[in-house]
C-alpha cells in the first residue's frame, strides 16, 4: 500500500483521553508531544479528547473536546457519543486512536475506507484488575478494548514487551504490530543546570545522596517497595534521600508506612511536581529509580532521565529492560523485590557498579529517543 511522502502534507484525527498540561500521564506526554511533531512539520492534526482548552494559535492542532474528565464512565462514553455523531468526520489521511473507551464513540461515525491505527500504551482492564476494580467494571473495560481492536487495522506498542501482551491476551496477529518505543522532547529535558544548581532551585539538600522517583502513587508502581528497600539503603548510606512525586490513592498508606519504618528524615512526598520543575528534578537526583512492579510498557521516566543526564535504575518489569539493556544492563535490578532494589541502589552509590557518566545517558537518550527520530516512524504507521 502506497503511503504519503515526508514533503506532503497529512490530515491525521487523534483519539485521546486527557490533555497533557492537565493530566500528566505518560501516555498523555506521548500523545502531546506527537501531535506538537505532526503540526510542526506540516501536517493538519485534530485531537479529540476530554478536558482540552481552545486551540492556541492557527499553527496548533485543532483539539476537539469529548466530554469532562470528571464524569463517571457511562456519561462519558455517551458524551463522546453524541459529540462525535454531532461533530461527523472530514475525510483524513488517517486515525490514530490512544484510549478504547473513546475510540468505541467514535467508531460509528468513522469513515470505512480510512486506515485505523490504535497506539497501545496499555491493557486497560488488566491494570484495573490490578488496581482492585470491581469485576464488572474490568469485563465492562475488557469488552471495549476488544470492541475496538476488532475494528482497528494496525496497532503501534512502545515495547516487544506490550507487543506480546496485544498478541498473546487481545490475539493481534504480529502482522498488525509495529514496535516503535516513546519519544523525549530533549529540548525540555536536558542537563543545563548542574546538580547542586538543580537542588537549590528546589530546596533540596545539597549533601546527601539523593534518589527520585516521579510515579503515580498505585499499587503497580511499585513505590512500597521501594520504600521497604529504603530502610537497606540508609543502613549503608545513612544521609540518603528520597523524593517522590506524584499523587495517588495510595498517598496515605505510603506515608504511613514510611513513617512505620521510620524513613521520616529520609524520604519527601513532594506531590504533584509541575512539569517545569521535572527536568530540575531529574538533575538533582544522583540516581533515578523505577520501581515498578508489573505492566510497565514503556518507562518514559527512564529516557527523561537520561535525556537530563542522570542514570535512572530500572526493575526487569515490561519494556523498561529493553530501554537500559543496550545502555548499562547494571541498571537493571536481577528481580522485582525491595531487597533486589536495595542492593543494586547500594552497589551503584558506593561504587560497586559504575553509574555512567552524565555525557552519556545525554548521548544514549537523544540518539536513540528524541522525537525527531520516533516521530516519522510513527507518521510512517499511520500513514502505510
Amino acid at each position: 500500500m502506497m503511503s504519503k511522502t515526508d514533503s506532503q502534507t497529512a490530515s491525521i484525527v487523534c483519539v485521546g483521553n486527557r490533555w497533557f498540561p492537565i493530566a500528566s500521564g505518560g501516555a498523555e506526554r506521548y500523545i502531546y508531544e506527537l501531535i506538537h511533531y505532526l503540526v510542526g512539520s506540516g501536517d493538519l492534526v485534530e485531537l479529540c479528547a476530554t478536558d482540552l482548552p481552545a486551540s492556541e494559535a492557527h499553527s496548533s492542532p485543532l483539539l476537539t473536546k469529548l466530554a469532562s474528565a470528571e464524569q463517571v464512565l457511562l456519561q462519558r462514553l455517551w458524551s463522546c457519543y453524541f459529540q462525535f455523531q454531532e461533530r461527523g468526520f472530514t475525510i483524513p489521511d488517517a486515525i490514530n486512536i490512544h484510549f478504547a473507551l473513546y475510540g468505541l464513540a467514535a467508531l460509528p461515525h468513522l469513515p470505512k475506507d480510512i486506515p485505523i491505527t490504535f497506539t497501545f500504551h496499555g491493557p486497560w482492564a488488566l491494570e484495573s484488575q490490578q488496581e482492585g476494580e470491581k469485576k464488572f467494571s474490568i469485563f465492562f473495560k475488557q469488552q471495549i478494548e476488544n470492541r475496538v481492536y476488532q475494528r482497528c487495522d494496525r496497532f503501534i506498542v512502545l515495547s516487544k514487551a506490550f507487543g506480546n501482551i496485544l498478541h498473546k491476551h487481545y490475539r493481534i496477529p504480529w502482522d498488525k504490530i509495529h514496535i516503535i518505543p516513546g519519544g523525549v522532547n530533549t529540548t525540555h529535558f536536558q542537563p543545563n543546570l548542574s546538580r547542586d544548581q538543580a537542588r537549590t532551585q528546589l530546596g533540596w539538600p545539597t549533601d546527601r545522596p539523593i534518589l527520585f522517583t516521579p510515579r503515580r502513587l498505585v499499587q503497580r508502581m511499585g513505590v512500597d517497595k521501594l520504600l521497604d528497600a529504603m530502610t537497606q539503603v540508609k543502613r549503608q548510606f545513612p544521609e540518603v534521600w528520597l523524593a517522590i512525586a506524584g499523587k495517588g490513592l495510595q498517598r496515605d498508606t505510603l506515608e504511613r508506612q514510611a513513617q512505620a519504618l521510620d524513613l521520616q528524615q529520609h524520604v519527601k512526598f513532594l506531590g504533584f511536581l509541575p512539569d517545569e520543575q521535572l527536568p530540575i528534578a531529574y538533575q538533582a537526583a544522583d540516581l533515578t529509580v523505577v520501581p515498578s512492579q508489573s505492566l510497565e510498557g514503556f518507562g518514559l521516566i527512564l529516557v527523561e532521565s537520561l535525556a537530563c543526564g542522570t542514570p535512572a535504575l530500572c526493575t526487569p518489569i515490561g519494556g523498561m529492560p529493553e530501554i537500559l539493556r543496550p545502555f548499562s544492563p547494571e541498571l537493571i535490578t536481577e528481580t522485582h523485590h525491595a531487597d533486589a532494589i536495595a542492593q543494586r541502589i547500594i552497589d551503584l552509590l558506593n561504587g560497586a557498579i559504575a553509574l555512567p557518566s552524565r555525557q552519556a545517558c545525554r548521548d544514549y537518550s537523544c540518539t536513540r529517543f528524541d522525537w525527531n527520530i520516533i516521530a516519522p516512524q510513527v507518521r510512517q504507521v499511520l500513514l502505510r
